[in-house]
């Protein structure tokens, strides 16, 4: 499960790495501490023109036939074996995929039945990079209202992150962005991109309690905890 992630880079940023224009009607900041429930961006293909575009959806997927957005709070990850199948992913698996941009994430390990450690991943580089994951379009029918929302997706974790997770969030080489995002035959989605992550390329480290609280938001959060320097592994 990924359930926190953070942000460094800006619009600017992520236009760059992502070769996409500049939205103009919302912004994007920082953010240390980004949570389930927020709007958060997104790259997709534009319904249009076939673009990459950047958008701003909710985290939490509400399927466009659900009965209401409640479905979101069980929907901030998917797991990447049962998309195919998932009445609530499958039909954004075929038409609906995205990447989310990201600098890192966190995961918590547990030390005993009391207290759990925080850890921050990122890639060693320390670069901006992508998770996999769907988007979806839903219509409150009371309102009329569209709520666009997103989940990311989770593999079985490579060898840096099994010691304290059974997952992990897909991470997206850059070389296959296009497929990810492009329309497949329904019958041969890029499914093989959701792989675990070479773990040679990623670096954790321990960090502070305080990304527990999600009113928590400065690069703070991100800081080596003091009992634990910066490590490749975990042991």
């Amino acid at each position: 499960m990924c359930g926190r992630y953070y942000r460094r880079s800006d619009k600017q940023q992520i236009a760059e790495a992502f070769r996409l224009g500049l939205p103009t009607t919302f912004e994007i900041l920082p953010s240390y501490n980004v949570a389930p429930q927020t709007f958060q961006p997104i790259v997709r293909l534009n319904e249009e023109t076939g673009e990459r575009e950047l958008a701003s959806l909710r985290w939490g997927l509400v399927p466009f036939w659900s009965n209401n957005a409640r479905i979101a709070y069980s929907t901030i990850n998917a797991k990447a074996e049962t998309l195919a199948t998932s009445p609530t992913f499958r039909e954004a698996l075929k038409r609906r995929r995205c990447l989310i941009p990201l600098d890192g994430f966190y995961e918590w390990q547990t030390i005993n039945a009391r207290s759990k450690q925080t850890y921050a991943v990122n890639l060693k580089n320390s670069n901006l990079f992508a998770v996999a994951g769907l988007w979806d379009r839903w219509k409150d029918k009371a309102t009329g209202q569209a709520l666009e929302t997103f989940t990311l997706i989770t593999t079985d974790p490579n060898e840096l992150m099994e010691p304290f997770h059974n997952r992990m969030p897909v991470i997206v080489p850059a070389a296959d962005y296009e497929r990810w995002l492009a329309p497949a035959d329904p019958e041969r989605l890029p499914v093989d991109v959701l792989r675990p992550y070479p773990e040679e390329e990623m670096a954790a480290w321990k960090v502070g309690a305080s990304v527990g609280n999600v009113r928590n938001d400065s690069p703070d959060l991100i800081a080596p905890a003091e009992d634990g320097p910066v490590q490749a592994t975990l042991f």
